[in-house]
């Protein structure tokens, strides 16, 4: 796992700051954006918070101020001095805000997944319950690893991120149980992505396994490491990149 640069944590109240809980598994929610360049821009910031914000009115917990707070603290810990490429992440539960910053770190050309029989509690959101999956990506190298997870036989997502498969030229994602990241949303805005059940022992028929997230940016997938499966080809992977790679380019410098 990695290092955390920044950890801090504070009081909804008064947003005096005290000691620092990383807050897994409160009853909460938490977002991770990627932070780039000098000075910092924070990649599809807007709907990072969106999606935080109503997340929060789904689990009741929408403090007075949250908005302006968090954009308080993030003023005050990240430095437009300083040139990043890290992910911050906020976590909320009903008496915490807790920021953390750490490097992004890049995935090896021989990326793989490990299959895990697992959903996540409450998939559809982006919530605290994560303690399990914790406990899996602590005894890998997720610079080389990341942890697929599926369900009656069906993947779902990364511990970490959204998968997409590739089949005679079609992109496609799991259906349902698995939560709908910011990156995932910006891509079904940009290419035709369909759904359709992901099932173990249909692997063999893909083309591609590409990761997308905030922390992974877009990788590919070498090979599945408890499955026959290993990567064909790198033709969408490359295609998806670019369109990565110009939202990047085209996101503005944080002003908040």
């Amino acid at each position: 796992m990695a290092t955390l640069l920044l950890k801090k944590s504070y009081r909804h109240k008064d947003l005096e700051e005290i000691k620092f809980q990383d807050l897994w598994d409160s009853h909460g929610v938490f977002t991770t954006m990627r932070v780039i360049g000098k000075p910092f821009k924070i990649l599809f910031f807007k709907e990072h918070l969106d999606k935080l914000f109503r997340s929060l009115k789904i689990y009741n917990i929408h403090k007075k101020n949250i908005k302006k707070n968090i954009l308080y603290l993030i003023n005050e810990n990240l430095n437009r001095k300083k040139t990043y490429n890290h992910l911050f992440r906020i976590a909320v539960n009903n008496k915490i805000i807790s920021i953390s910053l750490r490097k992004k770190l890049i995935p090896k050309s021989k990326f793989s997944l490990k299959l895990i029989n697992y959903k996540r509690i409450d998939p559809e959101y982006k919530n605290l319950k994560y303690k399990k999956i914790l406990n899996f990506l602590k005894k890998i190298d997720t610079t080389k690893f990341d942890i697929a997870l599926y369900k009656n036989k069906k993947i779902l997502e990364s511990g970490t991120s959204n998968l997409l498969f590739i089949k005679k030229n079609k992109i496609y994602s799991p259906i349902s149980n698995f939560y709908k990241g910011t990156t995932l949303n910006f891509f079904l805005k940009k290419i035709k992505i369909l759904k359709k059940n992901i099932l173990i022992n249909s692997l063999k028929t893909y083309d591609e396994i590409i990761i997308i997230g905030s922390g992974k940016g877009v990788a590919s997938v070498y090979s599945v490491y408890n499955s026959s499966w290993k990567r064909k080809s790198f033709k969408y992977y490359r295609v998806l990149l670019k369109i990565y790679l110009q939202a990047i380019s085209k996101c503005p410098r944080y002003n908040g």
